[in-house]
């Protein structure tokens, strides 16, 4: 087995170096050819001069997010002759026109089943007015609405969470749709094929999509074709193409399954052996998920089928999916959806919601603490004005590079009274928001540019249900296993380590 694994990672790390290698040839021959021109014609070289200067007072009058402009800026400015041609082909949007339209032509259809019922926005602000402004800001932005009769089951760590996804598998009758950032070809997705397997031949229509680069050294070649032999409709997120193109920077990091539109999953784990600790890669892998049951899962059910009709390039009959399956639960539950075409984000918006209303507490899990100005404020405010903000990082990171960043951002939260805490035993990989016993969110969004900003991604609100305290509970747990980062030990780290991180943060919007 250890021998074919390896052939794998081999194989896929081959096609990746040859993608990687092709586009850094095509900038290299861009390079080179705008500066052989712009050094034997002057007009060549001030027209290339006026075109940064056009950029830059472009980048500045756009609306965005600063810190990412002001890097443009300084590349510009650094580079006069590509700078400005550089950003026009590859940093003037997170996504290009062409694609964002298509993305938004195969998701009509879906708005009439994301009709707000307005008996249940009523209720929620009837019985929690305070926090009703998260429902309400989250269905402006992102256009899904805030459902009750919908059970919620939190599942963590990552082996305790396959147990239950395998069981619910084993229950469907009509169809399970599955989609992940990463899906590996190991011991993990055994017992999840097989019960697909099965599941095809007894008539039950199975779909999968999975991000090409997520998962490009995660499977052996064939993946996908092996998969439709086995009567598996599948889809490939964004495929790696040997061409300098700014949608390669959009990844689909979304983590669904959807059973009958009666069960969803979601929340930070992948497919793949280390996130049910089957192998140790950075420590232990702490992870977490969410379960429904219920009226909200119709929304799980649109996400889906809006990515797949992207994919295959078809639009979808979104009635013969949705139920009215219903679970008298208290609390109300709204899942959501951001991407790189929602210029609203959501997914930030919603975390800066939470810290914004706050009256006591919030407590937040994160694999990465790559934030920008905006946020940074929203966690100082909400700690300078007597909320209790405690955050839980890893102490084993999956990227060095990226671990330094977020401890870079430790500082000025330490100074304000936010309390940081590590997860000594390995790497924690939830993404989690709680606050005052009453609100949770749970999803796949972490605390950094790439989620805020390119990624697609996906959550879960709640409310006023009983799983807000397990997610606090949990937090709690995950705290006595941690170490406090202390400010005044913080102060003295060596010098080397603070310049380190000072010069990663300045590209941290391409982290």
């Amino acid at each position: 087995m250890a021998k074919h694994q390896h052939k794998r990672g081999a194989n896929m790390r081959t096609r990746l170096m040859i993608t990687a290698l092709f586009i850094l040839l095509q900038i290299a021959v861009f390079v080179m050819i705008a500066y052989v021109f712009a050094g034997r014609k002057f007009w060549i070289y001030t027209t290339f001069q006026i075109i940064s200067l056009i950029t830059v007072t472009r980048i500045v009058t756009k609306r965005g997010n600063p810190s990412y402009k002001l890097m443009w800026i300084i590349f510009i400015l650094l580079f006069p002759v590509v700078g400005g041609l550089s950003y026009l082909v590859w940093g003037g949007g997170r996504i290009f026109p062409h694609v964002k339209k298509r993305m938004r032509k195969f998701s009509e259809g879906a708005e009439p089943f994301l009709v707000q019922d307005t008996k249940v926005k009523s209720r929620l602000s009837y019985e929690d007015l305070h926090h009703s402004r998260q429902s309400e800001y989250l269905t402006k932005a992102s256009g899904f609405p805030v459902y009750d009769n919908t059970e919620c089951t939190y599942l963590s760590p990552g082996e305790a969470a396959l147990p239950v996804i395998l069981r619910e598998l084993e229950k469907a009758e009509k169809y399970i749709f599955i989609e992940f950032f990463i899906l590996s070809e190991d011991s993990m997705w055994e017992p999840i094929h097989s019960i697909l397997k099965q599941k095809v031949a007894n008539g039950v229509d199975v779909r999968v999509i999975f991000d090409d680069f997520g998962s490009i050294t995660r499977q052996y070649q064939g993946f996908a074709k092996r998969l439709a032999a086995d009567g598996i409709k599948v889809a490939v997120f964004n495929k790696i193409s040997a061409s300098v193109n700014i949608f390669q920077n959009n990844r689909n990091h979304r983590k669904i399954i959807v059973i009958d539109g009666k069960v969803a999953f979601t929340g930070g784990m992948n497919i793949a052996d280390e996130y049910i600790n089957e192998i140790t890669l950075h420590g232990y892998w702490m992870d977490s998920a969410i379960m429904l049951r219920g009226k909200a899962v119709s929304s799980f059910v649109v996400m889906f089928l809006n990515m797949w009709g992207f994919c295959v390039g078809k639009k979808q009959r979104y009635s013969k999916f949705i139920t009215d399956y219903v679970r008298p639960t208290a609390g109300f539950v709204q899942p959501f959806s951001d991407g790189p075409i929602n210029e609203k984000n959501p997914g930030e918006g919603l975390y800066m919601q939470m810290l914004n209303t706050a009256q006591k507490y919030v407590y937040i899990a994160t694999p990465y603490l790559i934030v920008d100005n905006a946020m940074t404020r929203a966690l100082i405010l909400a700690a300078e004005s007597g909320v209790d903000v405690r955050i839980i990082t890893p102490h084993i990171p999956d990227k060095k590079y990226v671990h330094l960043v977020t401890q870079y951002s430790y500082d000025e939260l330490l100074d304000a009274g936010v309390k940081i805490f590590e997860y000594t035993p390995g790497f924690i990989h939830s993404k989690f928001f709680v606050s005052d016993d009453r609100v949770a969110t749970v999803g796949t969004i972490n605390m950094d540019y790439r989620s805020f900003f390119f990624h697609f991604e996906c959550g879960v609100w709640m409310c006023g249900n009983d799983t807000v305290l397990d997610i606090k509970s949990h937090f709690l747990r995950l705290q006595k296993q941690s170490m406090e980062i202390e400010r005044v030990k913080w102060k003295k780290r060596p010098l080397r380590q603070k310049i380190k991180q000072a010069i990663l943060y300045f590209f941290a919007p391409f982290m």
